[in-house]
């Protein structure tokens, strides 16, 4: 609707209608494409073969572990090195739900999220008084402490790690089904939900912390409440993601439960498609798995090269492959910006 706008003069000049455009073309056909490929991914029992779903399963474990520290240090403007004490401790907990307390396994993984809900509170208590590198350090140092109370605890078999023999129980199809099913919800847990939550208001404040911390806070965002719900919502992302991944893997041990590599990938990711944005977390994850599976036979010189991309595209590129991108054209596939324009209606 138009108003009318007083001049100088006595008379009245109507002002433009406006509307607020909040979706793109591009954006409805990403949606398309997003929704095409859950139902691919859930339907793979039917028609892919087992090696097939596994690589499906840890590309999608890789994009929603980029995807939660892409939350964390792209938008809250917290750096962590340490998400990998949420991957440790979710799976340590589906592993004991099914195998030693008897929980449908499939359910338990979806249990399994209260123990890094749980260690989140505590953890970000102890570490949201430090700032920039003493915070990434804290966290890894977090995560070190769980690899090491795990490997004495008695209880889930110590450093010699736990095999999920209750998996034994149901046949290859079921497995398959119920893997792939999760990890569709995976996906939609983690790029849907950011996605939701960006296009929030909540996502308006996450931007303005991630501009401005000290201005967001000065015209009244609650920078310090938005971030702990951040770090929650990150830990039981993360944590998700790594009870699907030791699910599928059928055995766990503290090393590789809190292997760092897992922060290494998703800096990786996210440095390399582009902080800050979802598109940039599925290029660099598409990226990062199609290369280790190509190039991951040279072992060191194969790491080198990944960290001098990584540093490369920190100094020349800070927005990452999907930041040159919208240098060249303004697509988003999900789209997040408020455009006003006038209503010719």
């Amino acid at each position: 609707m138009s108003e009318a706008v007083a001049t100088g003069h006595g008379a009245t000049v109507p002002t433009p209608a406006v509307r607020v455009q909040r979706q793109t073309v591009s954006g409805i056909i990403a949606m398309a494409i997003g929704i095409g490929v859950l139902i691919t991914i859930a339907s793979m029992p039917w028609w892919a073969s087992q090696g097939l779903i596994r690589n499906v399963v840890e590309l999608c474990c890789y994009i929603a572990v980029a995807q939660m520290w892409n939350l964390l240090a792209g938008y809250a403007g917290l750096v962590s090195v340490g998400q990998q004490a949420f991957i440790g401790v979710a799976a340590y907990m589906m592993f004991v739900l099914a195998q030693l307390w008897g929980i449908n396994p499939f359910l338990a993984v979806l249990l399994s999220l209260i123990a890094p809900a749980i260690l989140a509170v505590p953890t970000y208590g102890l570490l949201h008084r430090l700032d920039g590198p003493y915070f990434a350090i804290g966290t890894w140092v977090v995560a070190e402490v769980m690899r090491l109370a795990t490997s004495t605890f008695t209880y889930v078999n110590a450093g010699a790690g736990m095999s999920l023999r209750v998996m034994t129980g149901y046949s290859a199809d079921e497995r398959a089904v119920g893997v792939s099913l999760l990890s569709a919800l995976l996906l939609l847990v983690t790029i849907g939900g950011s996605y939701w939550l960006l296009r929030s208001r909540y996502g308006l404040a996450l931007t303005a912390v991630r501009d401005n911390p000290v201005a967001a806070a000065s015209q009244g965002v609650n920078v310090g409440r938005l971030r702990f719900l951040v770090w929650i919502a990150a830990a039981v992302g993360t944590g998700l993601a790594g009870s699907i991944y030791f699910l599928a893997q059928l055995r766990i041990t503290p090393p590789s439960a809190y292997d760092p590599n897992w922060a290494n990938i998703a800096i990786f990711i996210v440095m390399v498609g582009g902080l800050g944005s979802l598109e940039g977390v599925l290029i660099g994850a598409l990226i990062y798995f199609f290369a280790d599976r190509w190039f991951g036979e040279y072992g060191a010189t194969y790491l080198v090269v990944l960290g001098l991309l990584t540093l490369f595209m920190a100094l020349f590129a800070r927005g990452g492959i999907w930041g040159l991108i919208c240098k060249v054209v303004d697509a988003p596939w999900f789209p997040t910006r408020r455009i006003l324009l006038e209503d010719k209606r």
